[in-house]
């Protein structure tokens, strides 16, 4: 049985949206998140992911892929559900990310933060601290908040953003993203700086 049309139309319109928006990556942006992952990983330092939702989801994903495969030491701090809620009880929930860092980050570390409108309270600050702590901090936003990047965009040192206003496609490329990351250091594919 054939597929509607108004579903075809849909399903052409997601996959041309996100084919432009993977088109629209900035190499150099990923280039240069590819050469921090090695610094830290020869460092023996520590990769530390923050997100919301689906881009929390991302964040799970991505320490269990690059710990497990590029021996890098790795923390979702999304994942520690009840470390985060006392932070959220005790504090509020635009500190969970500040008070997780506050205990695991160290000076040279990377911070990658995840916000599809790259304004959410608890990332941005997350990412403030670790900016003021001596840390590299990444971002992977999207223009879901209109255009790009949000706060996030002006405060990081590496940001990459996906140049559309779905949601969903955003998170599509943030764990594209992380393949993308994971497969040209396992397949030792140099970038400018590394």
């Amino acid at each position: 049985m054939a597929q509607p049309t108004d579903f075809d139309s849909f399903m052409a319109d997601y996959v041309a949206d996100l084919h432009a928006a993977l088109d629209s990556l900035d190499r150099g942006a990923v280039a240069a998140l590819v050469g921090e992952v090695r610094r830290v990983r020869d460092a023996g330092g520590i990769i530390h992911f923050i997100g919301n939702g689906g881009s929390a989801g991302t964040p799970s994903h991505s320490a269990g892929d690059w710990s497990k495969e590029l021996g890098v030491k790795t923390i979702a701090h999304t994942d520690n559900i009840a470390s985060l809620t006392a932070w959220a009880n005790d504090t509020a929930y635009s500190n969970v990310f500040v008070g997780q860092l506050s205990t695991f980050l160290s000076p040279g570390d990377l911070v990658v933060g995840y916000s599809g409108s790259g304004n959410s309270p608890n990332v941005i600050n997350g990412l403030d601290y670790a900016n003021a702590k001596g840390a590299t901090t990444a971002g992977i936003t999207g223009n879901y908040s209109g255009g790009g990047g949000g706060k996030l965009a002006g405060m990081v040192d590496i940001c990459i953003n996906c140049d559309t206003m779905s949601m969903e496609r955003i998170e599509d490329l943030q764990l594209i993203i992380n393949h993308i990351v994971k497969e040209a250091i396992k397949s030792d594919a140099q970038v400018e700086g590394s």
